[in-house]
């Protein structure tokens, strides 16, 4: 079977899905809307609706399962509200303990740094609290496990909620000057 494969820049306020029968989400925005997608498409692993980024659709289910296994490291720049300072990042890369489907958990060592500069990302839709209210930071975590809002619940375990929160990279693909909406299809993913 010839597989299809694309990469999209999930826009902020879209749902990892294609469409849904659910009455209760008549009013959102699913991925469906971006592209007349193939029969059979999966998104690899989710972004929550108030996260926007890199996002990898297939219709092959081995390839899906390989990238959501931990062989598989996921780069997200997180806007956060404060200054972060280097003792909180350093919980970051240690593993905090979040809640997770009702029970403690702690989050395995990852890759955490302060941005020294604001990363060159598209606006998004929505504004959001900036600079101009107070101190923010940027930091880049890359991990290699995805449990539920894992991203946005660490940082806040640390006392720097996310404001925004964006996924720039899975393995060797990155999100580059892609814009919200953008949809590439490739032959295979190079991770």
């Amino acid at each position: 079977m010839n597989h299809k494969h694309f990469i999209i820049y999930k826009p902020y306020g879209y749902l990892s899905q294609f469409t849904s029968n659910d009455s209760k989400q008549q009013s959102k925005r699913f991925l469906g809307e971006l592209h007349d997608f193939p029969e059979g498409m999966m998104s690899i692993g989710r972004l929550d609706e108030k996260s926007e980024g890199l996002l990898l659709l297939t219709t092959d289910g081995k390839m899906s399962d390989f990238i959501n296994s931990r062989k598989v490291d996921k780069e997200y720049y997180a806007l956060v509200d404060g200054d972060i300072p280097e003792d909180a990042v350093l919980q970051l890369k240690d593993g905090v303990v979040i809640g997770f489907d009702g029970k403690k958990y702690r989050t395995k060592p990852c890759k955490v740094h302060k941005l020294k500069t604001k990363p060159k990302l598209p606006e998004r839709s929505k504004k959001i609290r900036d600079a101009r209210h107070g101190p923010v930071s940027w930091v880049s975590i890359t991990l290699n496990e995805g449990k539920f809002r894992q991203v946005r619940k660490m940082t806040s375990a640390v006392g720097y909620p996310t404001l925004r929160l964006v996924r720039v990279r899975v393995g060797a693909i990155q999100l580059n000057a892609m814009q919200p909406g953008n949809v590439i299809a490739v032959d295979v993913f190079n991770i």
